[in-house]
């Protein structure tokens, strides 16, 4: 690996683990207040496993990214125009469900991300199976917090 490949990588790592600080930073404040008050299914995880889940996601998010820049086809492209309408979503669904208290928002935007997420794989797979193949973790989680947002939102109605 050459030094200029080195730094897309720590930028693609970093430029995700953004995403992950600035949705923190919508979060955090409302854990204590405002979800804790929430009716949760029985199923939500302990609330430390978010940050955890998450900080190895977007390290796995950066690290596909980078896959994907080290091509320069069509289809390529295509899969990094999608990764970032995902994280552009991902960078959106905090504040708007934690910072605005919009569950059901939450849920229409969390559902788009897991749909453009399942995209980017699909188009993906033929430019780098390691890069589609990094991101399935990631839409796993992403359906399973979708399924306790919608969760969310119907126990709060």
């Amino acid at each position: 690996m050459n030094v200029r490949s080195l730094f897309r990588l720590v930028f693609c790592v970093a430029l995700c683990l953004t995403v992950g600080y600035i949705g923190a930073r919508a979060t955090y404040p409302e854990i204590a207040t405002w979800y804790a008050a929430l009716a949760k299914p029985g199923w939500t995880p302990p609330n430390w496993a978010f940050p955890v889940v998450w900080n190895i996601l977007y390290v796995l998010m950066g690290v596909s990214l980078w896959l994907l820049w080290r091509s320069s086809t069509r289809q390529a492209r295509l899969a990094v125009g999608l990764f970032f309408i995902q994280l552009a979503l991902n960078a959106a669904w905090s504040p708007v469900f934690f910072g605005l208290h919009e569950i059901r928002w939450g849920v229409v935007i969390i559902v788009a991300l897991a749909l453009t997420i399942a995209a980017t794989i699909a188009i993906a797979w033929d430019v780098s199976r390691a890069a589609a193949w990094l991101l399935v973790p990631y839409l796993l989680w992403v359906i399973y917090a979708a399924s306790l947002n919608s969760a969310i939102a119907l126990l709060n109605t």
